[in-house]
Order: structure tokens, then C-alpha cells, then sequence
């Protein structure tokens, strides 16, 4: 046999696991597609109009490179924050801001803190780098906040992770508790804030933007109320230095010029960005009067979709989820102890919800064994 170059250390020892598990590639092995597309938390009214004419009518000149500065963008979005340029920093969505974040502060071994089930793509960028996850379980479905701070002190980390409004059960803290954690976490430990649901939730879960904070990124996405998941584009906002620091290892052409054009035009229609908002309460309304018809109780939320628990055990919750994939309904589900007894079903255009509101008394049927 061949020899073959030998991996890194780290690489090699690194399970061959994605976080996720796309619709596409289900499509794939099922050899058909879904009916519904609501479990990825994608916006399915899609952008607004004035972008997608902005975007039609640059598409000619996307023989150039992007501008590696992302200037436009950064501009539009620190206008849009009330905050200086040297703030922002844009990148490859959340995620790639997160894979940033993860080598810019963990070493190997350094313990790093999450809640137990949140988004596991931070999982997966802390475990590229060698850190050391430390779960804390969630507490009455959102994520604890002085769990999360007794485990950041006990173990000295370097790295906290929140997300506010949470994925995968839609639920938030207020802006002054929020506060509160931020203001007890010590001075050197860097609190990654996900707001990628910032713009779906109450007003009164963001606090204001204060970038004197260099212990604090806040992480703003265009892939969910702007429904621009397709193009990949976020941005962080913090405090000079942690700016600067991102600008050492960031991938400088990696948001690509239609992305950042798109992105400044979705900021500049917040009229369409309200009435999303509003589709998106009445949505999650729609399906959680479907959950209490069916006899099951969906939980408040504070994004685009809705966590509904199905009454029994994760195992009961993973016949629902199985059954509906196989009458072509596409949603997933938490699936860590403490949340795995419920699906998540993200909020879609009406023709999908119908199509949910239908199968999901069959659905719950097979699970039940009737």
C-alpha cells in the first residue's frame, strides 16, 4: 500500500462527523425531495425585492474579485449599529466568524464553555482547534446563565458561547440579565454573544451595543429574517482590538462581492425586514396551533421557528421526526438529555405549514404505535 502524508496530530485524531446533516443530502439518499423545507431555520420569503434587483444587476460584474476590506458592507453595518467602521468585522456567515473566534482564543486543552445541546458547529470549531468542551444542561428550556458562569470560573476558560435568542429551543433571557452575566464574567474570558435570531425576537433581549467591551463579540447573520442563507454572510461586532485581532487570520476574500452587496441593500430595507418579522410571528402562531391540535406543547420563541414538545421521551420524539421525513417533511430536532423530547420545526410559507398541519397527526400515529 501507499504511503500516504501523514495528518497533524490534532487532524488525525478528530472523528469525520459534520454538525449537520443537510436537506440536500437526505434528498439524495431518499432519491426524492421534500414537500415541506422547515427544519433548517431559513427564511423561506427569501430577501426582499430591492435586493434581489440589486443583485440582478450586478450579477454581470461578478468576473471581479470582492473587495477584501468589505468596506460597503462594514460601513453599512456600522451605520446600521451606531458604531464606528474599526467595530465591524465581516465574514463566511456565523460560522466562519466562529472558526475565527476559536483559533483566535483557544489553545489546545483550554477548556472552552457552551451550553449542553446549542449550536453544535461552535462544538465542532472548538474541536478543530483542541479545546476542551464544557457542557452546562439547560435549565426550564433556555440555556443557564449562572451555569454558565460557574463553569467559566471553575475551569479558568478562555471562551464562553450564548446564543440570545437560543437555537434549538427559541427561548431568551432579557437584555438585563444578559447584562448581568456579561458584567460577572471575569476579564479574561471572551463571551461570544450569537444574536443570529436578534432580529425575530422582543426588542427588550438586546442590550445595547456597547463596544468598550473587550471581552464581549456580538454576532449578527443575514441567513435568517434577511432570508440570505444561500450566500454565506455575517458580521461580529466588538471593540477595536478584538477587530484588529479577527483582521490577523480572517479569509479576506471569502464573502464574495454579491454577498457583500446584498448585505448592504437587506440593511437598508428594514420596511421589508418588519413586515418579515411579522410573517414570522404569525408563522409561529400557525404552528404552534398545530402543535395543541395534535395535543402537544409548543414552547414560546423568540425565532423563526417553533421547539415543540411531544409529551414522551427523546425516543418517542425521534419516531415523530422519523415519520414526518418520511412523508417528505423536512424539520429537525434537539437532541441532547433535557431537549431531545421535542421536534423544532422552523417557520415556512403557508402551502409548507398546510402540508405539516397534514401529516403530522399520521406522523404522531406511527409513533404511538396505532
Amino acid at each position: 500500500m501507499p504511503q500516504r502524508p501523514a495528518l497533524s496530530p490534532l487532524v488525525a485524531a478528530l472523528p469525520s462527523t459534520v454538525p449537520f446533516v443537510g436537506p440536500e443530502a437526505q434528498e439524495r439518499e431518499r432519491g426524492r425531495a421534500f414537500r415541506a423545507r422547515i427544519g433548517a431555520n431559513e427564511s423561506s420569503f427569501g430577501p426582499s425585492p430591492r435586493v434581489i434587483a440589486r443583485m440582478e444587476s450586478v450579477a454581470r460584474d461578478q468576473w471581479m474579485y470582492c473587495d477584501p476590506d468589505n468596506y460597503d458592507l462594514k460601513v453599512a453595518a456600522a451605520a446600521h449599529h451606531h458604531v464606528a467602521v474599526e467595530n465591524i468585522v465581516v465574514g463566511e456567515g456565523i460560522d466562519g466568524l466562529l472558526s475565527l473566534v476559536a483559533r483566535m482564543y483557544v489553545a489546545p486543552g483550554d477548556a472552552v464553555v457552551t451550553s449542553l445541546g446549542a449550536y453544535p458547529t461552535f462544538n465542532f470549531h472548538i474541536a478543530g482547534v483542541g479545546g476542551r468542551l464544557v457542557t452546562v444542561p439547560y435549565e426550564n428550556d433556555r440555556e443557564s446563565l449562572d451555569g454558565l458562569l460557574d463553569a467559566v470560573v471553575r475551569e479558568k476558560a478562555p471562551l464562553v458561547y450564548l446564543s440570545n435568542p437560543d437555537n434549538p429551543m427559541g427561548s431568551w433571557w432579557e437584555a438585563d440579565e444578559v447584562i448581568r452575566f456579561i458584567e460577572a464574567l471575569p476579564e479574561t474570558t471572551m463571551l461570544v454573544l450569537d444574536e443570529a435570531y436578534g432580529e425575530l425576537g422582543p426588542a427588550s433581549a438586546l442590550p445595547p451595543i456597547d463596544i468598550s467591551r473587550p471581552n464581549v463579540i456580538r454576532m449578527r447573520t443575514f441567513s435568517k429574517a434577511y432570508g440570505l442563507a444561500g450566500i454565506r454572510c455575517g458580521y461580529a461586532l466588538a471593540e477595536t482590538q478584538v477587530i484588529s485581532d479577527f483582521e490577523k487570520i480572517r479569509n479576506h476574500y471569502g464573502v464574495s462581492r454579491m454577498a457583500q452587496i446584498a448585505g448592504v441593500e437587506a440593511l437598508a430595507d428594514q420596511a421589508y425586514l418588519e413586515t418579515v418579522v411579522a410573517r414570522v410571528a404569525a408563522g409561529r402562531r400557525r404552528i404552534a396551533d398545530i402543535a395543541e391540535q395534535n395535543g402537544l406543547k409548543p414552547l414560546a420563541s423568540a425565532t423563526n421557528f417553533v421547539t415543540i414538545d411531544c409529551g414522551h421521551d427523546g425516543a418517542f420524539a425521534v419516531k415523530v421526526l422519523q415519520g414526518l421525513l418520511s412523508r417528505d417533511v423536512f424539520i429537525r430536532k434537539p437532541m441532547a438529555p433535557r431537549l431531545d423530547h421535542c421536534i423544532r420545526v422552523s417557520v415556512g410559507l403557508a402551502h409548507e405549514l398546510d402540508i405539516f398541519a397534514e401529516e403530522l397527526p399520521g406522523a404522531l400515529a406511527a409513533a404511538r404505535g396505532n
